[in-house]
């Protein structure tokens, strides 16, 4: 860029073919050193509980603005897509919602990119966003929804420059069969399967009175590194075999992992299933936390050197 500026600079004739080429055309090697050394790996911050609790409270309002409940195909279901988009938009993210029907019903992925790092190596952290037709879903999925939407908004916050593409989603009527997750990976290529080189999911995130962290099986690398962080915090693990979203891309061929809470809470899949009745800000404070050390790790989050994650 700066021998294009020096040509304009002298008054010499510049076509567009040599303005492309000269705008686009690849960083010397001592730049690219220079570029390279003003990133430096970075951890997450520490997400307060109050920050996961502010999402949970929107969900909550848009549930009792909407019959009590954000289930498939009601308004309630894309109110909360519609919170989540703006949110991310907000936040500089580059928004896409993918459209599907299912009994009669339209409902909604959404899907939202950092636009920095190796887009053929993919970090993809998800959750599902619906709820069933009874109640409101805070614990579940209101929490992990919320969870990774923190995340999201932490990336953006934190300006980081990963070595690895992360991609966040949110998915529509999980509830009813994994049906928008399933509908998601149907859509990819065999090329955009491979790019993906783990989708994290996390399910009932934040339940009142949990005591063990229910961590998936399928990957016993990533398990273990999952139950490594959490001994740091004090807090038990078991292994769990959950039926939640990650099915979808474990049996599309994708490597899989995730946590998620109990499922005996006696507000499970019912109206009770509320912020008030069914949260632990702790709990859902230190999933949260963990959800961003473990996916910063697997992306190699870097930032400019001397820069403070917010």
């Amino acid at each position: 860029m700066l021998r294009l500026r020096a040509l304009l600079a002298s008054g010499t004739a510049v076509t567009l073919s040599a303005v492309l080429t000269l705008a686009y055309a690849p960083q010397s090697t001592a730049a690219t050193a220079t570029t390279t050394a003003a990133l430096v790996r970075v951890d997450p911050p520490t997400v307060p509980d109050e920050t996961f609790i502010a999402h949970l409270r929107q969900f909550q309002r848009i549930a009792d603005e909407n019959g009590g409940t954000r289930y498939h195909g009601r308004p309630g279901y894309k109110a909360s897509v519609d919170y989540v988009a703006s949110t991310l938009t907000a936040a500089g993210y580059q928004v896409t919602t993918q459209p599907f029907t299912y009994s009669g019903a339209t409902s909604w992925n959404l899907v939202a990119e950092w636009p920095h790092g190796d887009a053929n190596k993919v970090v993809m952290v998800g959750a599902h966003l619906d709820s069933v037709s009874k109640g409101p879903g805070i614990n579940d999925n209101a929490t992990g929804s919320a969870a990774v939407l923190e995340n999201a908004l932490l990336v953006a916050r934190s300006n980081l420059r990963p070595d690895k593409r992360l991609r966040f989603a949110w998915w529509g009527t999980e509830e009813l069969g994994l049906v928008g997750s399933k509908h998601y990976v149907a859509s990819l290529s065999a090329a955009d399967k491979k790019r993906i080189e783990v989708y994290l999911n996390f399910d009932m995130v934040g339940t009142k009175g949990l005591t063990k962290w229910r961590v998936y099986k399928e990957s016993p690398d990533l398990s273990a590194q999952w139950k490594a962080y959490f001994r740091t915090v004090n807090v038990a693990t078991e292994d769990y075999n959950a039926g939640s979203d990650q099915i979808s891309f474990n049996n599309a061929g994708i490597k899989v992992s995730g946590f998620g809470g109990k499922m005996d809470d006696k507000c499970y899949h019912l109206a009770c299933d509320t912020l008030s009745n069914n949260i632990d800000p702790r709990v859902m404070g230190i999933s949260g936390n963990a959800i961003a050390y473990l996916s910063w790790k697997l992306a190699g989050a870097k930032a400019a050197a001397g820069a403070r994650p917010a």
